[in-house]
């Protein structure tokens, strides 16, 4: 099993980045709005107005081609030994 951590002091804008959103074949992240206003869109490239969240861990094949693209180097991925039993 891989397990994706992202650390979210390095990633402030994720929605405003998007790379590893785009780059990613299995569709494994999610970007969730933390600030939400009532009849006011969210600024994309306001830092804590989003964060990243890998959704589907369970697709990622470890590719590791959103390790490499993020700019921020906010991105790990581990692979950890599952038990079969």
């Amino acid at each position: 099993m891989i397990k994706i951590e992202i650390d979210a002091s390095k990633c402030t804008t994720p929605f405003a980045c998007k790379k590893c959103l785009q780059l990613c074949p299995q569709a494994v992240f999610l970007v969730v709005a933390v600030k939400v206003e009532k009849f006011k869109e969210t600024d994309p490239k306001e830092p804590g107005s989003y964060f990243l969240l890998a959704r589907y861990m369970d697709k990622c094949t470890g590719c590791e081609d959103c390790v490499k693209v993020c700019p921020e180097k906010a991105i790990k991925l581990t692979v950890e030994e599952g038990s079969n039993g």
